[in-house]
């Protein structure tokens, strides 16, 4: 059972962390942090437009004996979707059938979202619980996306305790294949728009 939070960043600065935190120097740094700045946990516009724009996330899951798990979720920008101030969920899709994501959820219900783009070199974490839902019509149509691809076979929904955004160093810089395809078609398209005055200049 989690431990009652002084406040929202204790949900990843246990006591032990602190303790750490304190012998490598960075404590006083981080408390200074919690007092001017503390950890959100609501989502806010931005956290939630950056949360429609993701087409891949990271859950992290744990068994009842902290036994980890992560497993990666893709699909068309909006497939993450917020539901309310507190609650992300998305639909579960037909996989591989090892079913260790809801076998951690059924005896652990903590959970971990991790969010990355790499083309603005920003990841947010965040930290909470998570539910599975089977047989919810509702939920899952409110989960529904268009174009979405893959069979849907239950809702998980991700309730937020807190979140907090990392800073963008070392993240590599990436672009997403249908945008660059995107940008060279319409490159494409001005150079042969150019060539083709210039050829009626010319004649």
């Amino acid at each position: 059972m989690a431990q009652a939070r002084s406040t929202p960043s204790d949900a990843a600065f246990s006591a032990a962390v602190k303790a750490i935190q304190t012998a490598k120097g960075s404590r006083e740094m981080y408390a200074r942090m919690e007092e001017r700045r503390p950890w959100q946990n609501r989502i806010t516009p931005d956290l939630a437009q950056f949360i429609g724009a993701q087409t891949s996330v990271f859950l992290g899951t744990a068994s009842a004996d902290g036994q980890p798990y992560i497993q990666h979720r893709g699909g068309p920008a909006g497939f993450l979707k917020v539901l309310d101030e507190s609650r992300i969920g998305f639909a579960d899709l037909a996989g591989n059938r090892q079913y260790i994501t809801l076998g951690n959820l059924s005896e652990n219900p903590q959970a971990f979202l991790f969010l990355i783009d790499y083309e603005q070199a920003r990841r947010v974490k965040l930290w909470g619980t998570a539910a599975v839902h089977e047989n919810a019509p509702d939920l899952m149509e409110r989960l529904r996306v268009e174009d979405g691809k893959g069979r849907a076979e239950r809702a998980i929904v991700f309730s937020i305790e807190t979140w907090d955004v990392n800073c963008p160093q070392h993240i590599p810089v990436r672009f997403d294949a249908s945008r660059v395809a995107a940008a060279i078609a319409d490159r494409d398209a001005r150079i042969a728009k150019l060539e083709a005055e210039l050829n009626r200049q010319r004649y």
